[in-house]
């Protein structure tokens, strides 16, 4: 059967969700983020991501959004979601938490805000899912305000969400949306972390900021980790989770993840 709320979706051969817009097919993709036990990698969460298709084949992302006109791209996104929570629910195990994204930009009206809540509150009650294991991660994208921004944020901490902060170091997400969002954890962006580890002092500033975000109590994640070298100075450096290709590649739902040997 389909969700109460079924505009928009339908049902794959697989027991898999996905979302209709216009002649493209959303489907989710989940990639583990890890956390380290004992010197080894457990999945600890997953990334929903957004797979767009067409006639059966898949279609860049830089190509997709370019086609969706601006006035229409909260309804996207919002219908990516609703795909999203009802595929993890069914695909994440009963412990893992559930990375979401949401573009800063397509939050500036107030009526757009309440939807969002309505509309994820509606559907984790459906599916059952509870609002602590739902992380919130707020791309790098600027905002129309960040105090409306700050608003919104602090609506979804009302609603037990955990706030993340993606891509730091690139673009919009400085240490001043760090400083206003106050998140419960810190996304490095992939290149950053990259640059960063191919030189000693770009790896002790690694550290230090991982160190100076313990101490606040915010937990972090190394996004991009390609080699096993990488992921042992990650390790080494005290973050809380890495996520990267070297580790686990996203998958289409229904999502079956095998946990990497060393």
């Amino acid at each position: 059967m389909l969700p109460k709320n079924a505009a928009g979706l339908q049902r794959r051969t697989d027991g898999s969700l996905s979302g209709n817009w216009g002649p493209f097919e959303l489907r989710s993709a989940f990639q583990p983020i890890f956390a380290f036990r004992n010197k080894k990698v457990d999945i600890s969460a997953y990334e929903a991501l957004m797979r767009p298709f067409l006639d059966d084949r898949p279609v860049p992302l830089a190509t997709f959004f370019p086609r969706v006109p601006l006035a229409e791209r909260g309804a996207v996104e919002a219908l990516a979601r609703r795909v999203h929570l009802f595929n993890a629910s069914k695909s994440i195990g009963e412990d893992a938490s559930l990375f979401i994204n949401f573009n800063p930009s397509l939050f500036a009206a107030g009526a757009d805000r309440l939807k969002a809540l309505e509309e994820m509150r509606d559907i984790l009650a459906e599916v059952n899912l509870d609002p602590n294991r739902i992380v919130c991660e707020v791309t790098e994208q600027e905002s129309t305000s960040e105090t409306l921004l700050l608003d919104f944020v602090n609506a979804l901490r009302k609603e037990g969400y955990r706030i993340a902060v993606d891509d730091y170091g690139a673009a919009s997400s400085d240490i001043s949306r760090i400083e206003s969002l106050k998140p419960d954890i810190v996304k490095f962006d992939a290149k950053w972390v990259t640059r960063l580890m191919a030189t000693s002092a770009g790896y002790d500033l690694l550290k230090r900021m991982v160190s100076g975000f313990r101490k606040n109590r915010i937990n972090t994640v190394f996004e991009g980790i390609e080699e096993n070298w990488q992921a042992e100075l990650a390790r080494k450096s005290g973050v809380s989770m890495v996520q990267g290709f070297g580790l686990a590649r996203p998958q289409i739902a229904p999502v079956n993840f095998k946990l990497p040997t060393a």
